[in-house]
């Protein structure tokens, strides 16, 4: 390979190729946009100033684009974690708020570096489906607010944005159709003088660029254990919706992410937020979509742009951003909604086909998330649900059958399937006590021990069988089983 070559090799895509570096930049120009009225109203949630909120939106985001693991994944001030640090901001203020953010930071960085990645093969696919639906539902909930109480203007300016994204990518997909509605919709309103909610009726957009500095509090260990459960709490929530929302992309794109330099980089991107006196936040599903599957944006390079178009937009573009009607920016989020959605999972021939559990599941999970307004409230409820369901499926597959030696002196028991706390319930009660030979085998090699729930229920079949004078002989453990079987039996009764 020749040094050019290879240079071009070591070279980010979009500095390969002009196409890859067109669709990036204007990508995060339209996350930019997007991420301005949320910002702010996620503000108002959490009871601080607009500015905060936009100054978290912009160090996450360029930060992430940085340490983070999923390219392309935009990360910036959420509704989820506003309402986490709601109350601590309400009852202890402001510097309590920013301490813990940083917190918080520190928090992920020590749970990603223990792996908590690992956790996410445990979510089942019902509840990602569930936790897609739902998110999908809550993007468009959150424009409701905007579709009511409105001048009637609103609504045409809306069906305009939607007619605009479906037809013109069917022109040309240089441009992004979000990008097109918004500008177009702005320059009708503007030069028509119709008078529309607009965004700069959320609230004052930032004059100048954050300044770093240690949080307003005292450095003691009241403080620290006022603002450890928020920041814990806060921590979690974000990871998993950071989470969530990497694997979500991995599939969208087909790509693999690495979850622990995910979970780190959220750490480090909300210690960096923290001592810019930002809000904090996690990644943003909404603004993903809308990078990934609408603009079709892949790299690094449109996260940190987003971050990087939304300061110069508040601070250079303030005012002619405060004119674009909330109408675009609605209908942006509207047609996120609909894209994010999985319509198959609806559809009837797959509810037919679907077991009755998965859709349970799948149901639980929509259900919590759309009531609590918490995704990981819902995927937390659905993963429970689903290992429920899993128990009570398993815990039917335990099978004993019985086989008496022709001389009469021997029985066998040949026990199939997985032994476990609740596949074991009403094991001790299928075996014959009474009626039994003096010689009882019972064959394992068909089943596998998982817990001390299983081996105490072995030892109650052995004790039964003894203080009627007859011996039993376990045979066939595979060696994860005989090992558990062989460190815990006899020492699980009451008496040790």
């Amino acid at each position: 390979m020749s040094p050019a070559a290879r240079l071009r090799g070591l070279k980010p895509d979009w500095l390969n190729d002009p196409k890859v570096w067109r669709t990036e930049v204007l990508a995060g120009l339209v996350v930019a946009l997007a991420l301005i009225p949320e910002a702010i109203s996620f503000s108002i949630i959490a009871g601080v100033d607009p500015a905060v909120g936009l100054f978290a939106s912009f160090t996450m985001a360029v930060t992430i684009a940085v340490v983070g693991g999923r390219r392309a994944m935009i990360s910036a001030a959420t509704g989820a974690v506003a309402l986490v640090i709601a109350p601590l901001n309400r009852e202890h203020g402001f510097g309590h708020l920013v301490a813990a953010v940083i917190l918080a930071g520190v928090f992920q960085v020590v749970l990603g570096a223990l792996g908590v990645a690992r956790l996410m093969r445990f979510i089942p696919r019902s509840v990602m489906v569930g936790f897609v639906n739902a998110l999908a539902i809550l993007i468009f909930m959150a424009q409701v607010p905007e579709m009511t109480d409105v001048p009637w203007a609103v609504y045409p300016l809306i069906i305009g944005g939607l007619a605009l994204m479906v037809f013109f990518p069917k022109v040309t997909t240089v441009i992004p159709a979000p990008l097109v509605s918004i500008v177009v919709l702005t320059v009708i309103t503007v030069a028509a003088g119709i008078a529309v909610p607009a965004v700069g009726d959320k609230g004052a957009l930032p004059s100048s660029l954050p300044v770093p500095g240690l949080p307003d509090v005292p450095f003691t260990m009241d403080t620290l254990t006022t603002i450890a459960p928020y920041a814990f709490a806060m921590a979690l929530v974000g990871l998993m919706e950071s989470l969530m929302t990497a694997k979500l992309v991995d599939d969208i794109t087909d790509t693999h992410s690495d979850k622990t330099r995910e979970s780190v980089g959220q750490g480090v991107a909300n210690i960096v937020t923290g001592f810019f006196g930002g809000m904090g936040g996690c990644a943003m599903i909404g603004q993903t979509m809308i990078n990934v599957k609408v603009s079709g944006a892949r790299t690094r390079l449109s996260t940190f742009l987003a971050g990087a178009f939304l300061m110069v937009l508040c601070i250079v573009f303030g005012p002619v951003v405060s004119d674009i009607p909330m109408a675009a920016l609605v209908a942006v989020m509207v047609m996120v909604s609909f894209a994010t959605f999985d319509w198959h999972s609806i559809a009837p021939k797959t509810l037919k086909r679907m077991p009755a559990g998965e859709i349970t599941v799948m149901v639980v999970t929509v259900a919590c998330v759309v009531a609590t307004h918490n995704l990981a409230i819902g995927v937390v409820a659905g993963s429970i649900t689903a290992m429920v369901i899993f128990a009570k499926r398993v815990a039917h597959l335990a099978e004993v059958t019985a086989v008496v030696d022709p001389d009469g002196t021997t029985v066998v028991y040949r026990v199939t399937g997985e032994l476990f706390f609740a596949s074991v319930g009403d094991l001790v009660g299928r075996f014959d006590y009474a009626g039994a030979p003096e010689k009882v085998v019972i064959d394992l090699s068909s089943a596998h021990i998982w817990d001390a729930s299983s081996v105490a229920a072995l030892d109650a079949i052995e004790t039964k069988y003894a203080q009627r004078g007859k011996t039993v002989e376990i045979m066939g453990l595979n060696d994860p089983s005989a090992r558990l079987h062989g460190k815990l039996s006899g020492e699980l009764a009451a008496d040790h």
